[in-house]
C-alpha cells in the first residue's frame, strides 16, 4: 500500500521561507512524475511543481523563481522548498505520485496524473 506523508508546514511571515517534505513508503519511486499541490479554502486544487524521476522539473507560474521542488531517490523523499512567501501561498500543501501510465496529454501538473495522495501539510503566510 502507497503512503505519502507529508511534514514542514507552518506558519511564516511575508517573506519567509519553508521546506516541505514527502515521504513515500509502499512505493518506489518510478519512471513517472511526482508533484505537489495545494488547495485553498474554496478554491480548486492547483498544481504547484512537479519532478520527474530523471530529474525533469516544471512550475505553476505563480510560483516560479520562488519554489524549488527536489527529490532524494534513496530515500524515497521529495521536497519542496518555498522562499518569498506571500500572502496568496496559503493553503493545504499535498504532495502525489504517479503509479500508472497516463495519457501523455495530461500535463504534469494536472492533479488526473496522479493517483495516489498524502494527507496534507498546512502553510499560512502573515503579513
Amino acid at each position: 500500500q502507497v503512503q505519502l506523508v507529508e511534514s514542514g508546514g507552518g506558519s511564516v511571515q511575508s517573506g519567509g521561507s519553508l521546506r516541505l517534505s514527502c515521504q513515500a513508503s509502499g512505493y518506489t519511486y518510478s519512471n513517472h512524475w511526482k508533484g505537489w499541490f495545494r488547495q485553498a479554502p474554496g478554491k480548486e486544487r492547483e498544481g504547484v511543481a512537479a519532478i520527474h524521476n530523471d530529474g525533469n522539473t516544471t512550475y505553476g507560474d505563480s510560483v516560479k523563481d520562488r519554489f524549488t521542488i527536489s527529490q532524494d531517490n534513496a530515500k524515497n523523499t521529495m521536497y519542496l522548498k518555498m522562499n518569498n512567501l506571500k500572502p496568496e501561498d496559503p493553503a493545504m500543501y499535498y504532495c502525489a505520485v504517479q503509479t500508472m501510465s497516463t495519457s501523455p496529454n495530461v500535463q504534469p501538473l494536472s492533479k488526473f496524473r496522479y493517483n495516489y495522495w498524502g494527507q496534507g501539510t498546512q502553510v499560512t503566510v502573515s503579513s
